[in-house]
């Protein structure tokens, strides 16, 4: 595939670059005086070139080896990926400041405007929860401590899977709202979410973040390859690490700043790739079988009461009073549940997800994603307390399984941590902040990268084109036979699990085959023509 001419503007006699952009943008090479692309070794020209000293024409070398090659697949990756790229950077920088839109959009929700006192028992304000939502199935209650609300989801078949939520003071039992939510998120939150990971548009829209996640890396890596490789005379830690600002304008200017903010930022964007691809639609799901294959999945505790009856399944506990939600769990336990919890050592945030029928457990979970994460989870049967008295039922309702944090396997930590890494709860409002420094640069990365695109592009008035020439094609020639094996054998495995960097490699790959077959058809029928060589 190709976006302009193969073939930059041939050297004048001599070797000297004639093209201010071709200037700036290539290196003599000291051993055949040809003028080199600085990234790849390789010819700037093509065809064949005249030597000033003896008037013969001699052949321009073939690129050759890994560097060429990976300077190809970067160009390609590089032009069109990052759309895709700039897209998800964008929509994730307006993700990342949910926690303050959602404070100021939702103040009256979610915050208590005097906090004080001793918080109502939680059953009293569940029940003022189902006075204002009298329809549906009581799900979950996250209760409100601090200045902030207590949250109690319901669903409705109309719904899917989404919940309204009623927000309640817990200092006076009073409703102060509802909104329809997507898994505690709010209406906002959850709309900047759809826009990051689908643009709205479902399922399909999940291809684009996806191909965003899969080639992210790639790029990355493949950067930091030739920007080692460029500095191989001079490898210092300022030629690195510090743009040339020596370079007051041109390719090498927008180069630097292109290559130096990427070292820079490899590591968070690496890591972004990698998190984003754990709950893609594809390699997120490959990921998960992985993760099962090696019991490395995420644990959840028990919630079956084996030996339930009938009457516990009928509903009515406390003198006979029927669930609200309609189902046999009964929201007046939901203390005695509580404190059962946080007997058994659950503090901090919690969420308590309410039983829909006598045969399952009450299961509450905490649910703190900041540093150091808390996601301890309790299953509680309070099956019993209608059988004792007042003062005995919290003794009653008894933790019947527990799954601890620290018990996880290390890669479903790993898989925590960098969930909640990418959606700046890890580390606060510090986390929020190196999200918006990775966008930011990821954006100014892209923009660099098209502009260097532009610089490069000839500019003589016989030999114009609108944007730069791509590195010349057969690199792959120059590998060694076994380390041209072992690497395809990679990349189809890496194709196999992340379908959508195989698919659009494929794609790129038959693409550019088709255009140099025609090219080479092209020279083969006008010899005097300067056209690419592969």
């Amino acid at each position: 595939m190709s976006v302009s001419s193969d073939a930059p503007d041939l050297p004048a006699p001599g070797g000297a670059v004639t093209d201010p952009a071709e200037r700036a943008d290539t290196d003599t090479d000291t051993d055949t005086g040809t003028a080199t692309d600085a990234d790849t070794g390789t010819a700037t020209g093509t065809g064949n070139q005249t030597d000033s000293a003896a008037g013969t024409p001699r052949p321009v070398p073939q690129p050759s080896g890994l560097g060429p090659l990976l300077a190809r697949l970067h160009f390609y990756a590089g032009v069109l990926v990052a759309p895709f790229l700039l897209v998800a950077a964008v929509t994730g920088l307006l993700y990342t400041f949910t926690p303050q839109l959602d404070a100021f959009v939702y103040d009256k929700e979610l915050t208590v405007a005097h906090p004080a006192g001793t918080a109502r028992p939680l059953a009293e304000q569940v029940d003022a929860a189902l006075a204002r939502h009298p329809k549906g199935a009581l799900v979950a209650v996250r209760p409100g401590t601090g200045d902030r609300t207590t949250q109690v989801d319901f669903t409705l078949p109309e719904l899917g899977e989404r919940a309204h939520t009623v927000y309640v003071d817990p200092y006076t039992g009073k409703v102060n709202g509802r909104l329809t939510t997507w898994y505690g998120s709010t209406p906002l939150k959850t709309w900047l979410d759809d826009l990051h990971r689908n643009l709205h548009l479902g399922a399909t829209g999940r291809y684009y973040s996806e191909i965003a996640a899969s080639w992210l890396w790639v790029l990355v890596l493949g950067g930091l390859v030739l920007w080692w490789r460029r500095q191989r005379r001079n490898r210092t830690a300022r030629r690195l690490l510090v743009p040339d600002l020596a370079a007051k304008k041109g390719v090498r200017r927008t180069r630097g700043w292109h290559a130096v903010t990427g070292v820079w930022l490899a590591i968070g964007l690496l890591v972004l790739s990698a998190t984003g691809l754990t709950w893609s639609r594809f390699a997120g799901s490959h990921f998960g079988e992985a993760l099962d294959s090696l019991g490395s999945g995420t644990p959840g505790v028990s919630t079956a009461l084996p030996g339930a009856s009938a009457d516990h399944q009928s509903g009515h506990h406390h003198g006979g009073t029927a669930s609200h939600s309609g189902q046999g769990a009964d929201p007046a336990a939901i203390d005695d549940v509580l404190a059962a919890a946080r007997r058994d050592g659950l503090s901090g945030p919690v969420a308590i997800d309410v039983p829909q029928d006598g045969t399952t457990a009450w299961k509450v979970s905490q649910t703190r994603n900041l540093w150091p994460v808390g996601r301890d989870s309790v299953a509680v049967d309070a099956s019993h307390t209608s059988n004792t008295s007042d003062a005995s039922h919290a003794e009653a309702a008894k933790v019947v399984d527990r799954v601890d944090f620290a018990d996880w396997p290390v890669l479903a930590k790993l898989t925590r941590w960098g969930i909640n890494a990418h959606m700046g709860t890890l580390f606060g409002l510090v986390n929020q902040i190196l999200l918006a420094v990775l966008a930011i640069g990821l954006t100014c990365m892209i923009f660099w990268g098209y502009r260097m695109w532009w610089q490069r592009r000839p500019t003589r008035a016989d030999r114009g084109a609108l944007f730069g020439a791509p590195p010349a094609r057969g690199a792959w020639r120059g590998i060694p036979y076994g380390a041209l094996t072992a690497g395809v054998v990679v990349v189809v495995a890496l194709g196999w699990a992340l379908p959508l960097f195989g698919i659009p490699l494929a794609g790129f790959l038959a693409t550019d085959l088709v255009v140099g077959a025609v090219r080479r058809r092209r020279t083969v029928t006008s010899p005097t023509e300067s056209g690419s060589t592969v």
